[in-house]
């Protein structure tokens, strides 16, 4: 390797979490260690462990970067649009193998507590800042009432998507499903919320 330059820093953070998320791609969260992080980044388990305290942090960080740039908050100027949007990418992807990657995740839960608090820390609140952008967004534009800015309400259509994968143990949620959640279930809740 003449000439490398040895990266320190976001670089060098990155290469580990990239590696991190090959990793969990490949081999599941069973299957991470922080060995073969470290070797397929190029680095020592000592930088890795300088940044995530064990395992379980270092996967959920990869999991998350994984994840976050297809979980943008949709903007497409109409509330129904964006939620269809986020729910059809959302059902997308726990249908790939970053939904893979998450069953992982949550199978590894009962075997190492500290797993859950690291999701927890990470995801707490169930994604509930990304639906309430989507709903902010509707309510300044006049569709929805500020009554409904609420991080249950806002995640209804989520908790249901996932709660189609747990209690019906779809490998992906059918489109009619996804248009009925947010046309049957959603958008009434948030006519039913005005202010009086």
């Amino acid at each position: 390797m003449e000439g490398a330059t040895r990266r320190r820093g976001a670089a060098l953070e990155e290469a580990i979490l990239r590696a991190a998320a090959e990793e969990l791609t490949e081999s599941g969260y069973a299957g991470l260690t922080m060995d073969r992080v470290a070797r397929r980044a190029g680095t020592n388990k000592n930088a890795i462990y300088r940044r995530w305290p064990n395992r379980a942090a270092l996967a959920v960080a990869a999991y998350r970067q994984l994840v976050e740039v297809e979980l943008r908050p949709p903007d497409t100027g109409d509330l129904r649009a964006d939620v269809l949007e986020l729910l059809r990418r959302i059902n997308s992807d726990l249908a790939s193998p970053h939904g893979d990657v998450l069953r992982g995740l949550l199978a590894g839960i009962g075997d190492e507590p500290e797993l859950l608090a690291q999701l927890q820390s990470q995801f707490g609140d169930g994604g509930a800042g990304m639906w309430l952008t989507v709903l902010g967004r509707a309510v300044a534009r006049g569709e929805a009432s500020p009554e409904a800015l609420h991080p249950r309400v806002a995640t209804v259509p989520v908790v249901l998507l996932r709660n189609e994968y747990v209690t019906r143990g779809l490998a992906t949620v059918p489109d009619a499903t996804i248009v009925e959640i947010v046309d049957e279930v959603f958008l009434p809740l948030l006519r039913g919320r005005r202010g009086g």
